[in-house]
């Protein structure tokens, strides 16, 4: 698996918000580049042919970890649960997420961020909305920070009838989204919200979205706050929509890599730029109460 786990979810409109069947699995690769043996197109189909390059690459869609890595992710999980944040600490950096994010967001312009031109790849449902027969067709991503995934699907799009809606917690971020000169009214918009709130986003009707980016977003909630994001996001998709949905794997090597003081609680961070990441097993998106 990648360490940064991908699929695309269609939840049933009669399911708890969680039961999504998303592909996030262990993973003992380091980062590096993709690699190029038995790649296709569509992620869920990159076979690690060679035993002997497990490390050397960043997404196997068939491997699991051996016994020696699990032993060792383990031992460096305990560590990290015998050197916690302190009550104080820990207190300070759940109450002020939204001061973390705008501080992110004003330390690191819009340079700083890499364009996901990866996304069309992974999710082809996106490239199909931006056929220039598709039809009507409505994008939303939620946790949109600066315009990463927007712009790229802007760039490529030939559909006359695409609007893609960008949210994100940071209003700081919203600002320098729409300073960018990619931003074009016309096909996009943008706003600040709160995924976790007890409103939808401003300006998008209920049941009015065809394909849900949701890329690195439900790490940075606490546990407690999923249920809720993905009720908001169910009640935003039109029937048989669809959610791509892209998060980082239980025993990450970026999660192994965590020192003292960094556990706010199980699996869940705080990192050195006060943001927070969790990493995610299956069974824990599927039944977040287990």
């Amino acid at each position: 698996m990648s360490n940064n786990d991908s699929t695309s979810l269609t939840p049933s409109s009669d399911a708890s918000p969680l039961e999504l069947t998303p592909s996030v699995s262990p993973s003992p690769c380091a980062k590096g580049r993709d690699p190029v043996i038995q790649r296709n197109a569509v992620f869920g189909e990159r076979y690690l042919t060679d035993p002997a390059q497990v490390y050397n690459y960043n997404a196997w869609d068939q491997v699991s970890p051996d016994p020696d890595h699990l032993a060792t992710a383990l031992e460096k999980i305990k560590f990290q649960q015998d050197h916690r944040l302190s009550e104080k600490e820990r207190k300070r950096f759940l109450e002020r997420p939204a001061y973390f994010w705008d501080m992110f967001y004003r330390n690191n312009r819009e340079n700083f961020f890499k364009n996901r031109k990866w996304l069309t790849r992974e999710f082809p449902i996106l490239k199909e909305c931006m056929q220039k027969d598709a039809g009507s067709k409505v994008i939303l991503e939620a946790g949109c920070g600066v315009g990463n995934a927007m712009f790229p699907i802007l760039k490529e799009n030939e559909n006359p009838l695409l609007k893609i809606h960008g949210r994100d917690y940071s209003p700081r971020a919203i600002e320098v989204l729409l300073q960018d000169p990619q931003f074009n009214p016309e096909f996009a918009s943008a706003g600040v919200w709160d995924i976790a709130s007890e409103s939808l986003p401003e300006g998008i009707a209920e049941f009015s979205v065809d394909v849900i980016i949701l890329c690195f977003v439900l790490s940075a909630l606490e546990p407690r706050q999923w249920t809720l994001a993905v009720s908001n996001l169910n009640r935003l998709l039109k029937p048989g929509g669809m959610i791509c949905f892209r998060d980082y794997g239980r025993y990450d090597m970026t999660q192994l890599r965590f020192k003292k003081e960094r556990l706010l609680d199980d699996n869940f961070y705080i990192r050195g730029d006060g943001t927070r990441v969790y990493f995610f097993e299956e069974g824990k998106l599927l039944h977040p109460s287990v």
